[in-house]
Formats: C-alpha cells, structure tokens, sequence
C-alpha cells in the first residue's frame, strides 16, 4: 500500500487543514464544512493524475477536437456522517461518479471509554466490480472503520483500485492500514496530515476533534 502525506508538500491544502484545526476558526461550521470540501476538491484533483486516460473526439459546432479523459468507472464511497462534506468534494470534481455510502460508528463497551469497537448498520453501493473506489472519511484514527467500511463494500464487487482519503490520520491508523494490506499495490492512502498519536479515547493528537460534531452540531 502506498501512502501520500500532503503535509510534506507545500500545497493549499496545508491552509485548509490549518483552519480545521484552528478552534477559532473550527466554531463557524459552515466553514468547517467548507474547508472539508475543498480538502476533498483538492485531493481528488491529485488522485485524477493516477487514473487510466485515453484520447477521445468531440464534434464541436465548427469541427472536431481531442481530449485525453479518463477511463475509470469512478464510485466514491463515504462513511456517515462526518464523510459527506468531504465526499462533496470529491463529487465536484468527479461530478459523473457513482456513489456509495455505509454507516460505521465507534462505541465504548466499557463505562471508562476506553475500549473501542466499531460496528456498521446500513450500506448502499453500486456494483463494485472492476471499478476505481475512493473511500472518503475525514478521521483515520485507529484505522478499523475504514478498515470495516471497505470489506462491506467489497461484499459488493472488487475494486480494480481503492483510495483511501482521509484529511488527518494518526501514525497507529497509517500503521493498521499498512499492515491490513501489505504490499498490495491495488490500495493507496492520501492523508492531508498525519498526527503522531491517539488518546485514551481513541482521538487524534492534536487532531482537530470530533469532525462530525464540528461539521453538524453535537450529538446526544
């Protein structure tokens, strides 16, 4: 599995993490939504430059003209809820995709919250098979949803290539991924950042906090 780490390169996307981040700036949600967006706007620009091209013709109104475009049947797939401004992103780029979506949610089996598990309710995806996957979700903290998320949608075909996007990761979900695909190179992880460390509680250091909360409001 190849990972890329936008932070060690010099790219707008380093300004819209900072703002995530920022708890001054993190209070107006609308812009947390939107930074969100153009985090996956950005990241699906990069990921367009791996795809499979090929030249096609066009009639215009006074002739006939070329244009290399890609050839990937493209599904984005998302994780409620935190997942659906960056998936939005990802959408306006690749605005002719299909769509998938699963739900995963952590829960605490213990009254400290300190043992975590992740359980998934509901999919909804096309026919996976042959196709170019991106699974999008802002939080890669221990790496077992997205893991879970990504075997529920293979029970639905199997990706020709699947992209892992999440905006920050911590090194022990990088680390999960990692050792849940090896050396596959069918698997790539983008990461806007990478952060050092989970607390107790399975968050990332110095993360940004609950991406769903920030995006939505707080949840009971």
């Amino acid at each position: 599995m190849k990972t890329i780490n936008f932070a060690e390169q010099n790219t707008i996307i380093n300004r819209y993490v900072a703002e995530l981040r920022d708890i001054s700036i993190q209070r107006d949600r609308q812009r947390f939504r939107r930074n969100l967006e153009r985090i996956g706007e950005a990241m699906a620009f990069e990921i367009s430059k791996t795809l499979n091209y090929s030249t096609k013709f066009i009639e215009t109104p006074l002739g006939t003209a070329s244009a290399s475009t890609e050839d990937d049947r493209i599904v984005i797939g998302t994780v409620f809820r935190a997942g659906l401004p960056m998936h939005t992103g990802f959408l306006n780029v690749f605005d002719h995709a299909d769509n998938a979506f699963v739900s995963a949610f952590r829960y605490y089996k213990d009254k400290e919250c300190r043992e975590v598990d992740v359980r998934i309710e509901y999919i909804a995806t096309p026919d996976l098979n042959d196709s170019t996957l991106m699974l999008v979700d802002p939080m890669l903290a221990t790496g077992e949803s997205m893991e879970l998320a990504y075997h529920a949608f293979i029970t639905k075909g199997q990706p020709a290539h699947t992209h892992f996007c999440a905006v920050i990761a911590s090194q022990q979900g990088v680390k999960h991924l990692q050792d849940v695909f090896g050396d596959r190179n069918d698997v790539t992880l983008w990461c806007a950042a990478i952060d050092p460390e989970l607390n107790a509680r399975s968050y990332i250091v110095p993360g940004l906090g609950d991406a769903g909360d920030l995006a939505f409001g707080e949840k009971l």
